[in-house]
């Protein structure tokens, strides 16, 4: 199976694990699964039990949180980037994630997840306001209407409660999370780990089969958008 990238738009880990990958392994990006990661509304929290499933993460403590702001202006200050920390007024996750679900589809996905990281944690945007998420797709050159109401799509959330499935059965419990068959690295940290683990052009090095699916995933490749 094909080596999984598990990232969210909400963690700046995750944000500075995309931007290592990119700026250093580009042939192993494009290589990989990307599959997102995020705290499902109550709907599709309900959806994924009745499926069998369960989503694993939980809140953090506030001391936790305080320690990440102290952490991740370290790590963006020693990478050379200027990190615009954001405020969520009224976080919901399922508005980007979603709507990436729609980029994957029209062959623009890396470049989604470019503007959308962009976005959220280099100038400070609300990327839970539809009208974010709509103007980051006129910019890549697309219709904004499906972007701007995946999270309201029918089809989409049945797509993300498939994807919720695989989270549940790779054992994500926070990110960034990257899986090879059946080793699993977690944290900005470990990628140069996972990376090593890989052959040749960002494949496994040896055989590494595992029986659990993965939904929804993009591959990668690169945009068709514009």
């Amino acid at each position: 199976m094909t080596p999984r990238f598990y990232f969210s738009f909400r963690s700046p880990y995750s944000w500075l694990a995309y931007r290592d990958l990119t700026a250093r392994y580009p042939e192993v990006g494009e290589r990989l699964s990307w599959v997102p990661f995020w705290e499902p509304d109550e709907r599709l929290r309900t959806a994924l039990r009745a499926a069998g499933g369960q989503f694993p993460y939980v809140d953090m403590s506030r001391a936790k949180a305080l320690y990440i702001l102290q952490d991740v202006r370290r790590l963006a200050r020693a990478r050379g980037m200027v990190l615009a920390w954001p405020v969520d007024r009224q976080p919901h996750w399922e508005v980007a994630h979603l709507a990436y679900l729609v980029a994957a589809r029209r062959e623009c996905g890396p470049a989604f997840i470019e503007r959308v990281y962009a976005a959220r944690w280099e100038q400070g945007r609300d990327i839970s306001d539809p009208a974010t998420i709509a103007e980051i797709a006129t910019d890549l050159g697309e219709d904004p209407g499906p972007y701007a109401g995946a999270a309201t799509d029918t089809r989409l959330r049945a797509e993300a409660v498939r994807i919720l499935l695989a989270i549940d059965a790779d054992g994500v419990f926070g990110v960034p999370f990257f899986v090879r068959g059946h080793d699993r690295y977690w944290g900005v940290e470990r990628l140069d780990e996972f990376v090593a683990a890989l052959g040749k052009g960002g494949v496994p090095a040896g055989p590494t089969p595992d029986p659990m699916p993965v939904a929804g995933a993009d591959q990668g490749h690169a945009g068709g958008c514009g």
